[in-house]
């Protein structure tokens, strides 16, 4: 099974919980300016080939925070269309 798989099996009960006004919230959640503007600038670095080893941590952890809110995101608003779509 592929990683993409096990993280999308191990999301998979925490969107069956949440009610219809949480997984609204969900779905148009947006991540700060500030948070895109760090990305874009390490993503850049990361381009250049000149990151550090902090940096690397910190750019690699915000886009596996980032896959995972993109998961939940698409989560919640299958959610939503189920609900209106039974």
């Amino acid at each position: 099974m592929s990683d993409a798989a096990l993280l999308d099996e191990l999301l998979d009960p925490f969107t069956r919980c949440p009610d219809t006004e949480s997984a609204q919230r969900v779905a148009e959640f947006r991540i700060a300016p500030s948070v895109h503007e760090r990305v874009d600038a390490l993503a850049g670095r990361a381009n250049e080939g000149v990151l550090t080893e902090d940096e690397r941590t910190d750019y690699e952890a915000l886009i596996s925070a980032a896959d995972l809110i993109t998961i939940l995101k698409l989560k919640a608003r299958r959610r939503l269309t189920l609900n209106v779509h039974p």
